[in-house]
């Protein structure tokens, strides 16, 4: 069952933990980014970003090497520091919007992601996965946790409890008013508790970060096939995740925003709609979708709920069921004619934190000419679609919380 086991972080000292934790890279827009690197020489940024020193933009396998450098640079700043003894990290974010997630970074198994006991419910990329790959086997280390989900454990969460009436190792608010905090747990009795406890579930699922899991596993046998004294204890066969319980995971939907009609008249459009959906117009009250199988659109400036009609649609599996998958199969490609709704640049996403305003806007400004709302997958879902060995279109959840980069770092 899972191998999910405590490691010795590499992780910034308590005085810079604050200056030095940001977020994913690409969530930054250009000009913060650019912010940060200027007046913030202790940000992770700092590392990822190796060619700001030099104003100049480096990729590939030369800016890997440099990132390398940079990482090495902080570690001899003693801007960094390594635990002695493995631990369990318990983390609990309290967000800008007032939600709670709290969960364990830890160390999980490759090869546990290679036998389906880390379970995974989206298609990853050839290219992606190989790039991601060549990176960490050139820098050595992993900044980023993979999102995994659990069964919600009255024993874990009885932990969790004893845990946080110490004191945090780490607590600190960043400019995103969000507000973190990590124990890092290396109690015996704990840590061979907790290990016990993931060691009974059937499976974990990820959440987030397929392409960081499927690399992983891909580094691991790349070292594997190199080392001649492999035992299978070696660092490079686990991956940094950050498990939480189902019940703390916030997933938003992602709506769809398509920039033409595909050559058809509104009429036209809406005629062949009403083979498979009873549409109502809904006037300029914004409508949201409030069961799995209705839609909200906005279309020239109105706002319609469409209901699939179940008697034209047949539902065979987990996958025919996920109203992301319905809206593909019904109106984006035979009507629409989106084939490849990774790439076909007259299809956009906007994660469901942009509200139907967001949809609306864009719209009446001319951007798009139809948008589409949905409600978000749920966890059962996501689960069923990962158990029937199924994986969900692209864009299918936003998935909340999101770990800052730089504040548990994992070596190999």
């Amino acid at each position: 069952m899972p191998k999910i086991l405590p490691f010795k972080a590499i992780r910034p000292t308590r005085d810079k933990v604050s200056l030095l934790a940001s977020r994913s890279y690409e969530s930054y827009t250009p000009e913060e980014r650019e912010s940060r690197l200027r007046d913030n020489p202790f940000s992770f940024l700092q590392i990822l970003n190796p060619g700001f020193k030099y104003q100049k933009e480096i990729s590939g396998k030369q800016r890997y090497k440099l990132v390398k450098n940079r990482y090495q640079e902080f570690k001899e700043d003693e801007i960094f520091m390594q635990d002695e003894k493995p631990c369990y990290y318990f983390y609990k974010i309290v967000n800008r919007d007032g939600l709670e997630f709290h969960g364990i970074v830890a160390a999980a198994s490759a090869e546990d992601y290679e036998n389906n006991l880390i379970k995974r419910h989206e298609a990853t990329i050839e290219y992606r996965e190989n790039t991601f790959k060549e990176y960490l086997k050139t820098v050595g280390f992993n900044a980023e946790a993979v999102l995994l989900t659990y069964p919600d454990h009255s024993e874990i969460e009885r932990l969790f409890a004893k845990v946080m009436e110490t004191r945090a190792e780490y607590e600190f608010t960043t400019t995103y008013r969000d507000t973190h905090y990590v124990w890092n747990v290396d109690d015996e009795a704990i840590v061979s508790q907790l290990q016990a406890y993931f060691a009974e579930m059937k499976a974990v699922y990820i959440a987030d970060g397929h392409h960081r899991s499927s690399s992983s596993a891909l580094l691991a046998k790349d070292l594997k096939a190199k080392n001649k004294k492999h035992t299978g204890e070696e660092s490079y066969n686990y991956f940094m995740s950050f498990l939480i319980p189902e019940s703390d995971l916030k997933i938003y939907e992602f709506n769809r925003l398509i920039k033409d009609l595909n050559g058809l008249s509104k009429e036209e459009f809406l005629i062949k709609l009403d083979a498979l959906y009873r549409i109502e117009s809904r006037g300029v009250a914004y409508y949201k979708p409030s069961k799995k199988h209705h839609f909200s659109m906005y279309l020239d400036g109105e706002f319609y709920s469409l209901y699939l009609r179940k008697n034209n649609y047949k539902i065979k599996n987990a996958l025919d069921g996920l109203d992301t998958q319905i809206l593909y199969t019904t109106i984006l490609k035979p009507i629409l004619g989106i084939i490849d709704v990774r790439n076909d640049t007259r299809l956009e996403y906007a994660d469901g934190k942009k509200d139907l305003v967001f949809i609306k806007g864009e719209v009446d400004k001319g951007n798009f000419k139809v948008g589409f709302g949905l409600l978000p997958v749920s966890v059962d879902e996501m689960k069923q679609i990962a158990d029937e060995g199924l994986t969900m279109p692209p864009k299918s959840t936003y998935i909340e919380p999101k770990l800052r980069s730089g504040v548990t770092i994992y070596e190999f």
